[in-house]
């Protein structure tokens, strides 16, 4: 099996479309033509988890934060980002991080967050905004069925819990051709009014060229009119964060009991009390500061996220407790998901769970 086969694999679980404009994912290191021997998946791709890959016969280290985020001008081996790659780069392995390609998935790091808290009725906390496309196009009534079907098939028309959705509307299409012209219906130099129909179908922005392949292989006009707009609607089921209900309303101090026990948390810094039942409750993987106020405007009673800074408890206002249970913490069963989804989707494969703890914050 050769490597961009499992990367293929990845990408079906991740979309490297959904990544934040700011995140540097998908394949960093190597040659996706060689032949996979082993993957390993893991948090961080530091220099130690490479070495495991080496003794465990792996050329491929899938990874959860990308090893390289902003560019490098020099690998000398200075630090620890320059000494990974170089010894992925002389051993010939290769590097995959999904990172937020990943919690952007419906599926994804804040999903197994919310599971592992087993929490119910889930959704997005911070849709994904920016994403969704709106095609329009117009054809004769005896190309309308075929021209939607090749766009359904393509991608297009799904909409949350639905497939297939469409508008499509009857109008009058008028044109003339010129010298060089072949209109299908009419002759050239002829003014045309022609009976058409409209068809709108709204796609995720990384299918546009499926789409557009679709739309000129299955209509018959020689010239298509066709428009693309950008949407502001929200993704319902792509974005950042989720929020969901408890199984058992707790009190709050019970609440972070239960939260450092299921999460692994060496401690958790928290806003003050509120002195009220926890029961609704949004979580965030990673650094989430940003979803503060998302989170209060959802009627969450805490948030869970990391990286919180000094001022940012303020903004707790009173509105709910908010957590800051660890950055490694709140993604830690991340590449136990990655493991699953790979051997499931790649039975006869050897997918290896690294045995390295990269976690760089350490308790008293």
């Amino acid at each position: 099996m050769l490597i961009k086969e499992i990367l293929s694999a990845l990408e079906e679980m991740a979309p490297l479309a959904y990544a934040e404009d700011f995140d540097n994912v998908g394949l960093l290191v190597g040659n996706a033509e060689n032949t996979a021997t082993g993957v390993l998946v893991c948090h961080d791709a530091l220099e130690s988890v490479i070495d495991e890959a080496i003794a465990k016969n792996c050329n491929l280290v899938v990874c959860f934060h990308p090893i390289l985020f902003s560019g490098l001008k020099k690998i000398t081996g200075k630090n620890y980002v320059e000494r990974a790659v170089i010894k992925a780069i002389r051993n010939d392995v290769a590097i995959y991080a999904v990172h937020t390609a990943l919690d952007n998935h419906r599926d994804g790091v804040n999903k197994i967050f919310c599971e592992a808290l087993g929490l119910k009725n889930v959704r997005m906390l911070v849709p994904k905004t920016d994403f969704i496309r709106k095609l329009v196009t117009y054809t004769v009534a005896e190309n309308a069925d075929k021209l939607r079907q090749a766009l359904f098939a393509a991608g297009a028309g799904s909409i949350g819990n639905y497939e297939h959705c469409s508008f499509n509307s009857a109008g009058t299409g008028t044109y003339r051709g010129n010298d060089h012209s072949n209109p299908v219906v009419g002759s050239r130099g002829e003014f045309m009014q022609t009976p058409e129909i409209k068809i709108e179908v709204t796609f995720e922005k990384q299918l546009e060229k499926n789409i557009l392949k679709a739309l000129f292989s299955n209509h018959v006009y020689e010239e298509v009119a066709y428009e693309i707009y950008a949407l502001q609607n929200q993704h319902q089921h792509i974005g950042l964060g989720m929020i969901g209900e408890l199984e058992t309303t707790y009190n709050e101090l019970d609440f972070l009991h239960f939260v450092k026990d299921k999460m692994g948390c060496g401690g958790i810094r928290h806003s003050a009390f509120r002195h009220k039942n926890v029961h609704k409750v949004a979580v965030l993987g990673g650094a989430g500061s940003f979803a503060i106020g998302h989170a209060i405007r959802a009627g969450a009673d805490a948030f869970l996220t990391s990286d919180l800074k000094y001022h940012q408890f303020y903004e707790a206002e009173g509105k709910l407790l908010l957590a800051d249970i660890g950055h490694y913490e709140s993604e830690r069963y991340t590449k136990n998901y990655i493991v699953d989804y790979l051997t499931k989707k790649i039975p006869n494969f050897a997918f290896i769970l690294s045995e390295e703890n990269t976690n760089p914050v350490k308790y008293l």
